[in-house]
């Protein structure tokens, strides 16, 4: 292994244990193995999942049973290499893809390593993520990024691939009348993509209203449904649907025009949820989910380089790693609050 000078044998990490309570710990700093880079974290922004975990400790079939590092959006800078790694020079800015595959299944030979089975995900039980000032992953999914990018804007590139992914997904171009529900993280980082891939018309739709200011501001046409129905004043050829709300999805599917696409990219706190089947096939609209993202992350950092998305603008608030708690109950206090990062 190559590395750099004055790497410690042992590092901070915030870790949650099963009774759902946040400790600092000392743990060994890892070493990377054969085509494996060794990275120090910079910037971790916490995530909906993040916060799932520490205030429930599952999701879905994912429990936390034994003590986990919570954190999956980070950046850091590369210091040290494994083995066989000769094309990342050390000092260089990362963005980190936390889902590393198995590469050898079927979804994976197909390129589809986001349905991966056997995906290896930060902060996914029992997988540690990156509340800790050292990780190792594998070269492949440590992305370059340009020094003039911000860690903060390197580690949100993580959540924009899921925008990229959805519009990728939707086949958003030039001139496309884009409608996004929810107006969280996910729905702002899915706008943002829509205008950088040329979307025409883009209207953001949400019931918190600090929210739809906020997507105001960046430049986004707003509605609020329980003042004005979406239906009655939207025809949009994309449906972005990011709430994961029953109410969301059924208005969103009938402000589809016909030959519209449907992307369903939140998660409902329902398995099920009821389609106006009707308007589905009468208008023959195309309706898909998106599980992440695949081969996104090229195209995210350079609609970030090259400044078509400004993610420095959603960081609302930021904590050192010891403050890990803070940073994951700091909606509570500010629900307007979009990007909440902690500083390793």
């Amino acid at each position: 292994m190559m590395a750099g000078e004055g790497i410690p044998t042992t590092q901070r990490a915030s870790v949650l244990g099963a009774d759902l309570t946040l400790r600092m710990e000392q743990r060994p700093v890892p070493e990377p193995g054969p085509g494996e880079v060794l990275v120090r974290v910079r910037s971790v922004g916490v995530c909906g999942s993040d916060i799932h975990y520490f205030e429930h400790g599952r999701i879905a079939d994912f429990v936390v049973e034994s003590p986990l590092v919570l954190g999956h959006e980070s950046s850091g800078t590369v210091v040290g290499l494994g083995d066989g790694v000769d094309d990342l020079p050390m000092g260089t800015t990362v963005a980190m893809e936390p889902g590393v595959p198995c590469a050898s299944c079927e979804q994976c030979r197909a390129g589809r390593y986001n349905l991966c089975p056997d995906v290896q995900f930060f902060a996914t039980p029992p997988v540690d993520g990156t509340f800790c000032e050292y990780v190792v992953l594998p070269r492949a999914f440590a992305h370059a990024v340009p020094d003039h990018v911000s860690f903060d804007a390197a580690a949100l590139v993580e959540p924009l691939s899921v925008g990229v992914w959805a519009c990728q997904k939707a086949e958003v171009r030039v001139g496309s009348r884009v409608l996004v529900t929810g107006a969280g993280p996910v729905g702002v980082m899915a706008a943002l993509a829509a205008r950088a891939h040329g979307a025409g018309q883009i209207t953001v739709s949400d019931v918190n209203s600090e929210r739809l200011a906020f997507a105001e501001e960046l430049g986004f046409a707003t509605v609020d449904p329980r003042v004005t129905s979406l239906s009655d004043s939207i025809m949009a050829d994309v449906l972005i649907e990011c709430s994961g709300a029953a109410s969301a999805i059924d208005a969103g599917i009938r402000s589809v025009a016909p030959a519209g696409t449907v992307v369903l990219v939140g998660m409902s706190p329902s398995t099920m949820v009821e389609l106006p089947v009707g308007i589905i096939q009468g208008r023959e609209l195309w309706v898909t989910g998106t599980f992440r993202y695949a081969h996104t992350y090229p195209t995210a950092i350079d609609l970030v380089a090259s400044g078509r998305v400004n993610l420095d603008a959603l960081v609302s608030r930021s904590f050192p790693l010891e403050e890990a708690e803070q940073a994951l109950t700091y909606s509570h206090q500010d629900p307007a609050a979009m990007k909440v990062m902690v500083h390793a």
